[in-house]
């Protein structure tokens, strides 16, 4: 009975619109940051190294390098203040979280691209390739 409460009151502070991405992705969150009577947004990017938590508890943590120093910060993925999480670029990860690239330094925190499919029109041909054998032969047709 007290499950399905805090079910139904949590279910308010849901965000209607929740950004898809994933661990190893390169992103820029845009946080409202309030100072005086003044908001403005500030865009914190960097590699989502850890997500944990459901609901309105769910959090994600992301990871920059800044003077070459590592700075990581966790964002409630369902706060008011946490405006847009957009995603730059996906990596390639075996892991659910990153944290051994809190060791690594320069070069050795890149991840691997994934590469995202993007769909071909039907009406497009496809280049055609002649091997070398092809090109001469091509060669000697023309002759």
């Amino acid at each position: 009975m007290s499950e399905q409460v805090m079910h139904l009151v949590e279910k308010t502070s849901l965000k209607a619109e929740v950004p898809k991405f994933d661990i190893g992705d390169t992103v820029d969150v845009h946080v409202e940051i309030l100072e005086g009577d003044k908001k403005r947004i500030q865009i914190f990017n960097g590699v989502v190294i850890a997500r944990s938590g459901s609901g309105t508890r769910e959090m994600f943590t992301v990871r920059r390098m800044v003077q070459g120093e590592g700075v990581e910060r966790k964002f409630p993925l369902h706060s008011p203040r946490v405006a847009a999480v957009e995603v730059k670029r996906s990596a390639i990860v075996r892991r659910a979280k990153l944290y051994f690239l809190r060791e690594r330094a320069g070069k050795a925190m890149r991840l691997k691209e994934r590469r995202v499919e993007r769909v071909v029109e039907a009406t497009a041909k496809p280049k055609r390739r002649r091997g070398k054998k092809g090109k001469a032969a091509a060669a000697a047709a023309g002759q």
